[in-house]
């Protein structure tokens, strides 16, 4: 690893690191941000993932979770949204290819070779993290938009890895937007059944279960009613009885205004799991 920035923020350390990574066959970044705590101590760790365009960058920048990562002394780290390179598959659209991983594992050429970010999230990031960090074994996960999708997803389909899950936007149902048939029917295929993995809809629907799921959504988004489809999800936790609590916001939009402005809600949520 090659570390690539560090500042001192709210008595801890706010660092981004580079490394190789060999489920996505190229060089990856990812921030971390360590509480002053855990010079005495390991902690816990929150995942971020975000959405559509976003690097490692637009979260630890814009959204002030350090202030609340220090006093709730929870480890974050954000990776970067997809693999990324020279040699990596793109697209001149924003919402396919480099910044639009989806957080899936691509079986399509050409992105099968590169666009693995399922597996990089829940198997080589943790590792790297958990060998070179002081990190617990506890971890929860959060995230934005497509990263809100992914963290339900990722949340959904292994409910023995993380503590808790929260999404702010999220796009609930990818199978069934625009932005998720054009990602899926290009990273998985034509076969729509292939989709519903990573799908959190549909995988209530199948019988996959959360302890519970904490989801912010601003009703002056313009996603909201295109995009997004939160009302699908809140309807397909009712019917299999997953908890789910959903907080519509008169005003808010899609921006990291909206995230920052209750982060610290999240923030708090996921230390008061990762505690218990």
């Amino acid at each position: 690893m090659e570390k690539l920035e560090e500042y001192y923020c709210y008595n801890g350390t706010q660092t981004v690191w580079s490394h190789y990574s060999s489920t996505l066959n190229c060089n990856m970044k990812f921030a971390i941000y360590i509480p002053e705590q855990a010079t005495q101590t390991r902690l816990p760790v929150l995942y971020w993932l975000s959405g559509l365009t976003c690097t490692e960058q637009n979260f630890i920048t814009k959204s002030g979770f350090q202030r609340y990562a220090s006093e709730n002394n929870i480890i974050v780290v954000a990776p970067d949204t997809s693999p990324r390179g020279e040699n990596v598959p793109d697209n001149d659209s924003y919402d396919l290819g480099q910044g639009a991983g989806f957080y899936v594992n691509a079986s399509q050429k050409p992105w099968n070779v590169n666009y693995h970010m399922y597996d990089y999230i829940l198997e080589e990031l943790p590792k790297l993290v958990e060998n070179n960090f002081p990190v617990t074994d506890k971890k929860s996960i959060s995230g934005h938009s497509m990263g809100g999708h992914g963290a339900l997803v990722l949340a959904l389909r292994n409910p023995d890895i993380y503590t808790s899950v929260s999404a702010f936007a999220p796009i609930v149902s990818p199978s069934q937007v625009e932005w998720g048939k054009k990602a899926f029917s290009h990273y998985l295929g034509q076969d729509e059944k292939n989709w519903e993995l990573y799908d959190s809809v549909k995988l209530i629907l199948n019988g996959y279960k959360a302890d519970n799921i904490f989801i912010d959504q601003g009703l002056a988004d313009s996603f909201y009613k295109t995009q997004l489809h939160t009302y699908l999800l809140e309807d397909a936790c009712n019917s299999k009885q997953v908890p789910i609590t959903i907080r519509y916001h008169n005003n808010y939009d899609h921006s990291y205004y909206f995230i920052s402005t209750f982060i610290e809600d999240h923030i708090r949520y996921h230390a008061e799991k990762l505690r218990e």
